[in-house]
């Protein structure tokens, strides 16, 4: 896959995002991504999109101050 920022290749990785949310904070862990390997930009496919818009209406649900999920096992 090519970077959509510079154009030069990206690498399959793992990452962690945080997503401020009304009453907290949620930090998704192990995210499959896309990572470039000169500009470090991060690319997500459209499934995992999907799966962390699912993941975050879920913790809407249940946020607590702080919140951290594992993205392979809330997906």
């Amino acid at each position: 896959m090519k970077c959509m920022r510079c154009g030069n290749d990206s690498y399959k990785s793992l990452t962690t995002e945080a997503v401020e949310l009304d009453g907290g904070v949620l930090v998704i862990r192990n995210i499959p991504c896309y990572k470039c390997e000169i500009c470090d930009e991060i690319h997500f496919t459209g499934d995992v999109v999907k799966q962390l818009e699912k993941i975050i209406a879920a913790a809407k649900q249940h946020i607590q101050e702080l919140s951290v999920v594992n993205y392979a096992t809330a997906a």
